[in-house]
């Protein structure tokens, strides 16, 4: 990375730094608690290089394919999240390579990850994709289903549902996500009161590049930034 661009990659990150401090401010929330998850689809193994050497500590991946060859060049330096759709016959390029997993979504899926999971002793960070919007295009289980997915799910030893992930509808005003985030957060508390042995919330995957600061306001622990970090070719 030549100078003039790793000046510019450091000034969109303090950018979006300060934009995250003062939503954590306005939330009365510690900056330590959001992390941020560099969305890497569309752009190259070098330009996940120069995200790490900026300071970039997560790497969010959304295809198998094309995520297995950056995965190779960095495994050792940043932890990798797969936040995509996975098809169910590519659980096993993910087990074993990716820590967590943002997009569990069916039981399917699930039987599979346990599956792989336990092939290798492992456990697989996940987290369920809840299409609290309920809008038709987009992945993950109907809030009406949670629980009952929850409860199939249970016995399985080598699964752990460490958070839960949603997406907004794309608007252009952030205040329209503010419910679906805020949604999200008010099922962290009743899956965690239902006490299931193989599930406890941590974790809000919630906010992208047009609303990460009101994800933030609503609980978001992770936010997944794209275009506003990395500038494709």
């Amino acid at each position: 990375m030549g100078i003039k661009e790793q000046e510019l990659l450091k000034a969109r990150m303090e950018a979006i730094e300060a934009r995250i401090q003062a939503a954590c401010d306005r939330a009365n929330r510690k900056r330590e608690d959001v992390k941020i998850i560099a969305v890497t689809k569309y752009v190259d193994e070098q330009a996940i290089g120069d995200l790490l050497d900026v300071g970039i500590e997560h790497i969010g991946e959304n295809r198998v394919q094309d995520a297995l060859p950056k995965y190779e060049l960095y495994k050792e330096r940043g932890t990798w999240h797969f936040i995509g759709h996975l098809q169910t016959n590519k659980a096993k390029e993910v087990v074993g390579r990716f820590p967590y997993i943002h997009s569990l979504d069916r039981l399917s899926l699930a039987q599979e990850l346990n599956r792989r999971a336990e092939a290798i002793d492992q456990v697989v960070n996940c987290f369920l994709q809840v299409n609290i919007s309920g809008e038709e295009t987009k992945f993950g289980l109907s809030p009406n289903d949670v629980l009952a997915f929850l409860r199939e799910t249970s016995n399985m030893k080598h699964i752990k549902i460490v958070g839960l992930m949603t997406m907004a509808p794309v608007v252009d005003d952030q205040e329209e996500a503010r419910q679906v985030f805020r949604g999200l957060y008010e099922w962290k508390a009743r899956i965690n009161e239902c006490a299931f042995p193989h599930a406890h919330i941590e974790e809000l995957s919630m906010g992208m590049s047009s609303d990460f600061e009101v994800a933030i306001e609503e609980g978001a622990t992770y936010i997944r930034l794209g275009s506003v970090l990395v500038k494709p070719e």
